[in-house]
């Protein structure tokens, strides 16, 4: 009984508004009909009537700038004919022009004098049309001749002549400019009078659209207090509920007060909301395994992951140095509040340059840069960010170790090591029916992953390939360390070190970079002794520099045992 009632209220509302709106068209309709005969007439003959007059006074100009452009062609020296005839081209063409939008302007004014004086005054408009039969034929004609008598005077090179010439067809053109204005201002003032008159006949039908307006308004409102008692308190309820829902408060239940269309509405709300709790601790259980964007994307845009894709992606690898030592020694509780702060501390600055966490091996990280998470060329620059901020974060882990493991000092000093790559790679959810993984794969992730190990033989902390130094060369500053074959693969790569931030290198920094591309060039043409001593001065500079060091104790066995003629300055690694 009560969804009739409401229903049958609501029907009357409806039917009463029609009504009304019926007669508010009707009413309307014989108005803008009226009104809509005059903006024919206004859009169809003088709007465009004075578009006329205007482009005929634009190609007017127009042609007197080729006029102009025509004489000068003529009288430098040599005369430019090829650019005379062109300019006398454009001439002839805009002259066209003019007379043509002239014509068509004359033409549309009769058509409007032939109609009556429904639109405007015929007498004014008889005026202009007069008006403009005199541009057309006097003074055109007068200016034309002028112009005629002119152009023989630029074959014969009559300075004098042409000048004469030349300022009185100025005179003529400037006489011609002020006659097509006064048109075009008595045109505009005709069309503003009606548009005036069209615009109080449109008053007319808005105030009595209004007044019918008011009327259903006031009509509809009766009818709604009758029936908004028993509708509005329930619909207020349902609509702070969807505020609160819109708001992230997925904690509240509505109540249904009723068993109408509102009621079913309610319950249906109710369980909206549970679904959506439901998907929220899912979203978030998630989020802590998979990275929070991934997840995003195979939730909302499921075909992210339909299909593996061949993109240009950035690698990280990255690993505790000297971890093995203490983790021995520890308990599986403090074990794992050491990994976790570990992989806290250093899965941040991943998350901040918009990296994605791809798993956590051990005390590995795994991360990676690229579409569609981030742009292609951020991606490398991102990442060697990232590293460096991870990097100035193992001092904060040194700190918070002897805590975290309940002693005074920790009698090994934790460091980490990071491998960089960037390349081509396969992207997308690699896995079984039963269980899929969103990751990268392929040459680049290997290479990451062996350059993260590369480290050890360098004592270094932070490599990259070739081709990450160079998409990042602009962010951070870089220096060639060597070039290797890693383990499994056969073609030699560049390897790189990361130093830190543009432009934040000390002196020494500087010094020892300019020193070790010394050495290297010298290790690579065989110059082992001056090699030697550029790699020492390089320690001088930086005591205790990995590369320096390494490459030192590699030139002392190269002086003791040779490499054969066949060798390429390639390092070869046998192991991971």
């Amino acid at each position: 009984m009560l969804r009739s009632s409401i229903r049958t209220k609501i029907l009357a509302i409806t039917v009463g508004l029609i009504v009304l709106m019926a007669i508010t068209a009707a009413l309307s309709l014989t108005l803008v009909t009226q009104a809509a005969h005059r903006l024919e007439q206004l859009t169809d003959s003088y709007v465009p009537a004075y578009g006329n007059l205007a482009r005929a006074h634009i190609s007017s100009l127009e042609r007197a700038l080729a006029l102009r452009r025509m004489i000068t062609a003529k009288t430098q020296s040599p005369p430019d004919q090829e650019h005379f005839s062109a300019e006398r081209e454009v001439f002839d063409a805009k002259g066209a022009e003019a007379v043509s939008e002239g014509q068509s302007a004359r033409a549309r004014i009769n058509e409007l004098i032939e109609q009556g004086p429904s639109f405007a005054d015929s007498v004014a408009l008889a005026r202009i049309a007069t008006r403009v039969d005199a541009v057309l034929d006097d003074s055109r004609r007068n200016l034309n001749a002028e112009i005629e008598r002119l152009l023989p005077l630029l074959d014969g090179g009559n300075a004098a002549g042409i000048a004469d010439g030349l300022a009185r067809i100025d005179v003529l053109r400037d006489q011609l400019d002020q006659q097509i204005d006064v048109i075009r201002s008595d045109m505009l003032a005709l069309v503003r009078a009606d548009a005036v008159a069209t615009l109080q006949r449109q008053h007319e039908v808005i105030w009595i659209a209004a007044a019918l307006t008011v009327l259903a308004a006031m009509l509809g409102l009766v009818f709604s207090i009758l029936v908004s008692s028993g509708m509005a308190r329930p619909v207020l309820r349902l609509l702070e509920g969807t505020r609160a829902v819109e708001a992230g408060n997925l904690d509240e239940t509505l109540v249904a007060t009723s068993r109408d269309e509102i009621g079913h509405l309610t319950a249906a709300f109710n369980r909206m909301v549970e679904q959506l709790r439901l998907k929220e601790r899912i979203r978030e259980t998630f989020g802590k395994y998979i990275d929070p964007r991934v997840v995003e994307g195979l939730i909302d845009r499921p075909v992210l992951a339909a299909d593996g894709q061949r993109r240009v992606m950035t690698v990280l690898f990255c690993d505790i140095k000297g971890f093995t030592g203490i983790s021995e020694g520890m308990t599986p509780q403090g074990l794992v509040k050491v990994m976790n702060r570990y992989l806290s501390i250093m899965s941040e600055p991943i998350r901040t340059h918009q990296g994605i966490i791809d798993k956590y091996i051990g005390d590995a990280i795994m991360a990676y840069w690229g579409p569609p998470f981030t742009d292609d060329e951020e991606q490398a620059r991102l990442a060697c960010l990232a590293a460096l901020d991870m990097v100035a974060r193992v001092e904060t882990l040194r700190a918070e170790l002897p805590e975290l493991l309940g002693v005074r000092s920790v009698p090994i000093a934790i460091d980490v090591r990071i491998g960089i790559a960037t390349g081509e790679a396969l992207v997308g959810s690699i896995g079984s029916e039963f269980m899929m993984s969103y990751t990268v794969m392929g040459d680049t992730v290997n290479l990451a992953s062996r350059l993260e190990g590369v480290n050890k033989v360098y004592d270094s902390r932070l490599l990259v390939s070739e081709s990450t130094a160079a998409a990042a060369a602009v962010d951070v500053e870089v220096r060639e360390i060597d070039r290797i074959v890693a383990f499994g693969q056969s073609a030699p790569q560049i390897v790189f070190e990361v130093m830190g931030r543009k432009g934040s290198l000390t002196p020494a920094q500087t010094l020892l970079r300019t020193r070790y591309c010394e050495g290297l060039a010298a290790y690579r043409a065989r110059h082992w002794d001056e090699a030697r001593r550029a790699f020492a001065a390089a320690l001088d500079a930086v005591p205790g520099d990995g590369p320096s060091a390494t490459f030192v104790k590699r030139i002392d066995g190269l002086l003791s045992d040779p490499p054969g003629v066949d060798w390429d300055a390639a390092w070869h690694l046998d192991q991971k």
